[in-house]
């Protein structure tokens, strides 16, 4: 569940409950992906979200496509949802719903908490949709995730989680699809959701970087745009940043609030209980020469 990076000790996201991608993928729900996808020669109207324009609506150029798309979204499991993205692409090499069937697989693996298949599909979604916020939040995810001191491609992942998430963030409004239905309140935290884990990825990356400073600014981002659903692995983290600046009130505060949201993840709970006994030990008053110790990782 951890690992030591920097004398930290970090949480590793679970990217599988990161999400509800059934609410969040960017794919059709089920029951209306016969309507996006019905064939029309008419040219694609422009869908509305909050009363500002998005993106045209999708449909299938023949009925045939239509059928087959269809056909391809109802497979449900992330091999066979792939395979099916896959088939389809290879059919219809020029549909406008191709990016929605690997939008499904992705989802899929997901569900399944397949971080290196998600991440081949949110591939997958970027190279037809490079504004599909959702791809880009994950992908901005796995690769903070992913992040290791010793990986060859160090640099270039940071740099891309800096891109993926920061380009999440300024296209979630015009990019994002809601699921059928949504009240402008869901669609609000939906794309807050969105906006949350941009900060989070940044703000993980940040940490395994030591940058500590930049590390607590997106990670308190994070946090605040999560109220509603607070998310322990970001308050476990901005609690370790705060540590790091010897803020420990601040750090105390962040880590009692990871503990209160733990729920049923005890390798974090018991993470997040570590770091408050060490936080605890650091301001307990202590001889001039011994210095306090550091985030994450208990003293010998």
């Amino acid at each position: 569940m951890g690992h030591t990076i920097f004398g930290k000790k970090l949480a590793t996201v679970a990217v599988g409950s990161a999400l509800a991608l059934a609410q969040l993928a960017g794919a059709p729900q089920a029951s209306r992906a016969a309507e996006l996808a019905q064939p029309s020669t008419a040219p694609s109207g422009l869908a509305t979200i909050q009363g500002q324009p998005a993106r045209p609506t999708p449909h299938a150029k023949t009925q045939q496509e239509y059928e087959d798309y269809n056909a391809a979204y109802g497979t449900n499991g992330g091999q066979a949802a792939e395979k099916a993205a896959s088939d389809f692409d290879a059919k219809y090499p020029d549909s406008e719903l191709r990016g929605y069937l690997y939008s499904k697989a992705m989802h899929e693996y997901q569900m399944e908490n397949n971080s290196g298949k998600m991440l081949a599909m949110s591939t997958k979604v970027l190279a037809l949709d490079p504004d599909n916020s959702v791809a880009l939040v994950l992908t901005a995810t796995i690769l903070a995730d992913s992040l290791r001191d010793d990986d060859i491609d160090r640099q270039e992942k940071i740099s891309q989680i800096r891109k993926f998430g920061h380009h999440a963030l300024e296209t979630v409004d015009a990019s994002f699809v809601p699921p059928a239905g949504a009240s402008p309140q869901q669609i609000g935290a939906y794309k807050n959701t969105v906006r949350s884990m941009a900060f989070a990825a940044i703000g993980m990356m940040e940490l395994k970087n030591k940058d500590d400073a930049g590390a607590e600014k997106d990670l308190k981002s994070a946090a605040d745009l999560n109220s509603i659903q607070p998310d322990p692995l970001v308050w476990y983290h901005l609690a370790l940043a705060q540590h790091g600046q010897k803020k420990y009130s601040e750090a105390l505060a962040s880590i009692d609030r990871a503990l209160q949201n733990t729920g049923s993840n005890p390798d974090l709970a018991a993470l997040a209980r570590d770091e408050k006994e060490l936080l605890l030990k650091a301001t307990k008053p202590s001889p001039a020469s011994m210095e306090p110790p550091p985030p994450g990782k208990t003293p010998e």
